[in-house]
């Protein structure tokens, strides 16, 4: 079944908005039960992230495959899977979700609506977090598309929870994520002039995911047809049956 672009704008936008909700709400949550506790803290956060991730996948992923993630949008924009035409509004819709879920957040927990973060995240060493975090999301998600797509949520889900935890940056991954933690000074915000370099580094991590990819689908192809095993692969680089 096809939805029309207005439902499946509507999903990205609903999506972001509850993923900003699950990171932003759950680090507000966490800093306040976890007494001071940061490793605690990022544990909790970490977990609630994960699964609501997994949840939100699977119950949008049928209407608008789920990309809550301009990142994720680029890369199928960049692969064909998806037009420049909707591409564009995708972006759009998951940054406006971002903000909306950030201020929704704020809201259940009195706080002020509007915030700005004072938590700094910079240096080269964030900045190469954020560009392996972005790599092997967008590695993780293409791989499971092609091959495994009933694991796509699964997949996502846990390797976010373990990129949080790999990554010095914990694995922000997202540029509309990362907007919208720069209005939160919570445990999960980020100091604004910090975006700028965060969204840098995930466009590069996207880009280098891009081309990796399409030179692994590539050489499979042709590894596929010199070989003569199998049905070989289509133009979309999917197995085809014998």
């Amino acid at each position: 079944m096809t939805f029309s672009l207005p439902r499946r704008l509507a999903a990205e936008f609903t999506g972001t908005a509850f993923l900003v909700v699950a990171v932003v709400g759950s680090g507000i949550m966490a800093a306040r039960l976890s007494a001071g506790n940061v490793s605690l803290c990022l544990l909790e956060n970490t977990l609630a992230t994960g699964a609501a991730l997994v949840a939100l996948i699977l119950a949008f992923g049928p209407v608008s495959g789920a990309h809550f993630n301009p990142a994720v949008t680029l890369s199928s924009g960049l692969s064909g899977e998806t037009s420049w035409l909707e591409a564009v509004p995708y972006i759009f819709a998951q940054t406006l979700g971002g903000l909306t879920g950030v201020i929704v957040t704020h809201a259940m927990f009195s706080l002020p609506l509007i915030q700005t973060s004072q938590h700094r995240r910079s240096g080269p060493a964030q900045f190469l977090s954020e560009c392996i975090a972005t790599f092997g999301l967008l590695a993780v998600i293409q791989s499971c598309a092609r091959w495994r797509p009933e694991a796509v949520a699964y997949a996502v889900g846990t390797y976010v929870t373990g990129a949080y935890w790999f990554t010095a940056s914990t694995a922000f991954a997202n540029p509309a994520l990362t907007i919208a933690r720069s209005l939160s000074n919570s445990f999960a915000g980020i100091w604004p002039a910090d975006v700028l370099p965060f969204v840098a580094a995930q466009l590069l991590g996207t880009l280098a995911a891009a081309v990796f990819f399409r030179w692994l689908v590539r050489a499979q192809k042709q590894r596929a047809a010199e070989t003569g095993r199998g049905g070989g692969w289509n133009e979309a680089g999917e197995i085809e049956p014998s």
